[in-house]
């Protein structure tokens, strides 16, 4: 059996759900790595757009920032922030990536605060930087988190970045686009969706080693578990091949 560590297999099921022809706003780490991936392998017309403007790269090593060189490198466009915002709001990208220290169980995040006081909390945390943005305006949201008590919360501590809000039809009464909202919950431990009635998230695969159980111990709310729910494919040995020596080569994600 090929031996995968748990960010690997993130990376891989992450890059799968990624479509030829499809377009991406990604941050760097797992999420760059994921689209690096898919494009060298199942989407090779994969469009990639970065915050700070680099639109549609051919990275040829995995950029350290946002704003690194690397994502302007045979780019279609070496733009700004605004350009890349301004694609999204028009309806141009079709998936994006992000994270947070707090999930819910509709997909809202927090990447603001840890504590009840925003003007003085635990834990002051970055902020939002492009992530509402991304959410309220590309079409699908995934988010690629490792998985635990702590980050799945049954209420977040700020929203940061809107997912299906209060569940149901909520999102779309804020005002928000149509047919946008979290997608994919990607984890050390199951891959996940959202119930397309209530919003609420929902496992659909369970990733090797691991049962229904150990996914529910480590999440602070009640999940569902989709009556199909199947066993996740591990990596194959070309993912992991291509993702260790051309998208990865010095470990900057895939050794943490």
């Amino acid at each position: 059996m090929t031996e995968y560590s748990a960010i690997e297999m993130m990376i891989c099921v992450a890059a799968r759900e990624l479509e030829n022809g499809s377009t991406v706003g990604v941050g760097t780490g797992a999420p760059c790595a994921a689209a690096m991936l898919a494009q060298k392998t199942t989407a090779k017309d994969l469009s990639i757009l970065f915050e700070a403007g680099g639109i549609s790269p051919q990275l040829p090593e995995m950029p350290i920032s946002v704003g690194d060189s690397r994502t302007f490198y045979k780019a279609a466009m070496a733009g700004s922030m605004g350009d890349t915002m301004e694609a999204c709001s028009r309806g141009f990208v079709d998936y994006t990536f992000l994270g947070g220290a707090q999930i819910d169980k509709y997909g809202n995040l927090n990447s603001t605060i840890i504590g009840k006081e925003h003007r003085h909390p635990k834990v002051r945390l970055p902020g939002s930087g492009g992530a509402n943005d991304f959410a309220s305006f590309c079409w699908r949201t995934m988010i690629m988190t490792v998985q635990d008590k702590r980050r799945f919360v049954e209420k977040l501590d700020f929203m940061t970045t809107p997912g299906w809000i209060n569940g149901d039809d909520s999102r779309e009464k804020s005002g928000l686009p149509l047919n946008t909202g979290p997608y994919k919950i990607i984890t050390n431990l199951a891959l996940m969706d959202f119930e397309p009635k209530s919003k609420r998230m929902r496992v659909i695969s369970i990733h090797p080693g691991y049962t229904f159980n150990d996914v529910q111990d480590n999440c602070g709310f009640e999940l569902l578990c989709a009556e199909t729910a199947e066993k996740t494919h591990p990596p194959s040995m070309g993912e992991l091949k291509i993702l260790r020596e051309e998208v990865d080569p010095y470990r900057y994600v895939i050794g943490r």
